[in-house]
């Protein structure tokens, strides 16, 4: 199959697949998606790390070699700062849809925090998609890996925005068609970053560096603060092996892939 008919099919696969199997949680009873969506955050985030830290830098250090580490050095900490910025602008959105839920008779105020969380959705996912491409165009089995790690995290991210688009008055049914086509974003990002870095190969281990900073952020940043929320031996135990699992699935997976 050709390489980038793989980014696009993956690409959906971590923005669109992704949000189909989020909303069956969402008919679920909310005491049981309680108890099961902190295991998905706990198990994203070790796929996160383990991506980052045993997949896509390993990668990027090995392309660049130790001429390139200055700029790999540059890449993550441009990696970082834009993924803070997104996060603000996320948060800003997100924020904002939550005030107007307070007030359920502003119909047009109600429509707009649901649009305001689509963008912030449709940006996030260009950005994975554009991920998933750098790091096909690097190496196949690499893609996989970022694919699994992006979905991953993604699931329990689209559940929260789903819920969003619903308590502010959008019928499920239209909440699901357009939580879908924000994925159509992912796919977008991926096939401008597929021409972009073909053109420009040199630059594939600093997208790289770029992934790995962003897979980091979302870990450290956004995912273990919400796991600390719940300290108690038995969740923590829990946490840490479920960070671990995702961790040696990656790892696993890199070691299959490449023997």
């Amino acid at each position: 199959m050709p390489l980038l008919l793989w980014i696009i099919l993956c690409s959906a696969l971590g923005g669109i697949a992704s949000a189909a199997f989020a909303v069956v949680f969402l008919w679920v009873s909310e005491e049981r998606s309680a108890r099961i969506l902190p295991h998905f955050l706990s198990f994203a985030t070790g796929a996160l790390l383990g991506a980052a830290l045993l997949a896509l830098l390993p990668e990027a250090i090995e392309g660049a070699g130790v001429a390139g580490a200055h700029a790999l050095g540059w890449s993550l900490v441009l990696g970082l700062g834009v993924f803070f910025v997104i996060e603000k602008l996320v948060l800003w959105w997100h924020t904002h849809a939550h005030e107007e839920e307070g007030r359920p008779h502003e119909h047009g105020r109600d429509h707009a925090s649901g649009v305001l969380v689509l963008v912030g959705d449709s940006l996030h996912n260009t950005l994975d998609g554009v991920l998933i491409a750098a790091a096909f165009l690097t190496d196949a089995s690499l893609g996989f890996v970022t694919t699994f790690a992006v979905a991953a995290h993604e699931i329990p991210h689209r559940v929260g925005d789903f819920a969003i688009l619903v308590h502010a008055g959008w019928t499920r049914k239209r909440a699901l068609v357009l939580n879908l086509a924000t994925g159509l974003a992912s796919v977008v990002g991926a096939i401008v970053a597929y021409f972009a870095l073909q053109r420009a190969l040199g630059f594939l281990p600093l997208a790289l560096a770029f992934a790995a900073a962003g897979f980091l952020y979302i870990a450290v940043a956004g995912l273990i603060p919400g796991l600390h929320r719940s300290s108690d031996p038995r969740t923590s135990l829990t946490q840490v092996g479920l960070i671990t699992a995702g961790i040696l699935v990656i790892a696993l997976a890199e070691r299959l892939t490449h023997s």
